[in-house]
């Protein structure tokens, strides 16, 4: 008896699912890139007790990165 070997399934990219993610991830950084740079002026943050004036883009970029960073540590990878 001989074994026949199967070739693997080729897949479209956007159909594996993990490529799927990385396009949206993409998507939604570039739009949220878009939004904050768009911003620029300046603006009053409120640091619990100092008031501090920055633009606009600088306190939205420092507020997506902590949410990137909480989402790190919060979403667990799947096997």
């Amino acid at each position: 008896m001989t074994r026949v070997q199967q070739e693997p399934e080729h897949r479209s990219f956007l159909a594996r699912l993990g490529s799927r993610r990385v396009v949206g991830f993409v998507l939604l950084a570039v739009i949220s890139l878009i939004f904050i740079f768009e911003n620029s002026a300046p603006t009053t943050v409120r640091l619990l007790i100092p008031e501090v004036t920055i633009p606009l883009w600088a306190a939205l970029s420092i507020a997506w990165i902590l949410g990137l960073l909480s989402s790190m540590f919060t979403v667990r990878r799947r096997r």
